[in-house]
């Protein structure tokens, strides 16, 4: 096809220049477009048409740049030649496909190029970051065995606020200020759910309610929060390590970092791992008011993988690993999708008891057969309400 033979001389030209900016590849399209037209004796239309076609192919998301451009769109995922979507909660198949895995290569060649990522065979998975949080996640051949595997979760431009999570469903006006209400009052929050069930969304939205006065630092993957209003504020981000495997910083590299920096509030965009242990430390040593989001299911279930996340990191009894998170967390909101539709599902207070152990306080539970979020009970440990302003 003329078509593609076009494309491969820009591509190999492409290859053939070290460093190549988005201005320089769009000099290099516009050149090698002119010239095929000469040869061809092509008219102003298909020049106009060819620019604007590759100009999206290889600076863009080529023929995914109609979806990403959709503000009703929430996420992309390409399987091989294959597109599926979300928008408004569910999935739906494009009615397009790749015509071949090159199409698929040369969007993420772009990606790569705009967010300093390698992949290759040889380094077949990387996370990425786009300068507008766009953020996205890419699965090569041979690991991925059908063809190449690319996730795309777009943000809005504007981070949601709390209303439109009350109008969008995902909480009751009650729930939402009983949250807004711990927040401000320094209570320590842990958002948990499944992937994909608005975790980020959530934590961005109680970030938004951090007082102006407060020093507040931020500890993410790839930085996604969208915070308004707080002027002293330090955004921390992990680094990967580089090609002779030197110079990464991990999430609990910057938890570290950030107990000297005098924070207020330390937000941890997502808890993995060993750092849950140093996450759980500043809880308990009077950084109050902090904020993490991790995977789990119900509060149950996230006492236990926490506890199985600082017994892996430090060689402890079970009870003191327990005894760690439940002292250290204050509130736990979880997440789900019953129905497709994105919905905080429980909120619980966790507290020690007097003959030791724990127990888990359910203050709002969602209501399946009803789909509404109910209130169930009331918050036994007030002192943080009492100590702090808020309102």
């Amino acid at each position: 096809m003329d078509n593609e033979i076009l494309k491969k001389r820009i591509i190999d030209k492409l290859e053939s220049t070290e460093n190549s900016d988005d201005g320089q590849i769009e000099s290099i399209i516009e050149e090698c477009v002119f010239n095929y037209s000469r040869e061809h004796y092509l008219g102003i239309e298909y020049i106009t048409k060819e620019i604007r076609r590759l100009k999206s192919e290889l600076l863009g998301f080529g023929i995914l740049q109609e979806l990403f451009e959709d503000p009703f769109i929430t996420e992309i995922m390409v399987n091989g030649r294959e597109v599926f979507y979300e928008r408004d909660g569910n999935l739906h198949q494009a009615d397009f496909r790749f015509s071949d895995g090159t199409e698929v290569q040369g969007i993420i060649r772009a990606i790569c190029r705009k967010t300093a990522r390698m992949v290759s065979a040889a380094v077949p998975i990387t996370d990425a970051c786009m300068p507008d949080g766009t953020r996205i996640s890419i699965v090569m051949e041979p690991v991925c065995v059908d063809g190449n595997a690319l996730t795309i979760r777009k943000f809005p431009k504007e981070p949601l606020s709390a209303q439109d999570l009350v109008e969008n469903g995902l909480c009751s006006e009650e729930a939402m200020g009983f949250l807004k209400n711990v927040y401000r009052a320094k209570y320590n929050i842990f958002i948990c759910g499944g992937a994909g069930t608005g975790k980020t969304t959530l934590l961005n939205v109680l970030a938004n309610f951090t007082n102006e006065n407060e020093r507040l630092i931020t500890i993410e993957d790839s930085a996604e929060l969208k915070i308004n209003g707080v002027r002293n504020m330090v955004r921390l981000e992990t680094r990967r390590r580089n090609s002779e495997g030197k110079g990464e910083v991990t999430i609990r590299d910057l938890i570290r970092a950030s107990l000297r920096m005098r924070p207020d509030r330390i937000i941890v965009g997502e808890v993995r791992g060993a750092e849950a242990f140093d996450m759980l430390q500043a809880m308990n040593t009077g950084h109050e008011g902090s904020v993490s989001t991790g995977h789990a299911n119900s509060a149950k279930e996230l006492v236990s993988r926490l506890e199985n996340m600082v017994i892996m990191d430090r060689d402890i009894p079970v009870e003191a690993a327990r005894q760690q998170v439940v002292m250290a967390i204050d509130v736990v909101v979880c997440l789900s999708r019953p129905g497709g539709k994105r919905r905080i599902v429980e909120i619980c207070e966790l507290k020690t008891i007097p003959e030791g152990g724990h127990c888990i306080n359910c203050l709002f539970s969602f209501d399946y057969r009803n789909h509404k979020l109910n209130k169930v009970g009331e918050l036994s440990e007030i002192t943080k309400m009492q100590r702090y302003s808020y309102g």
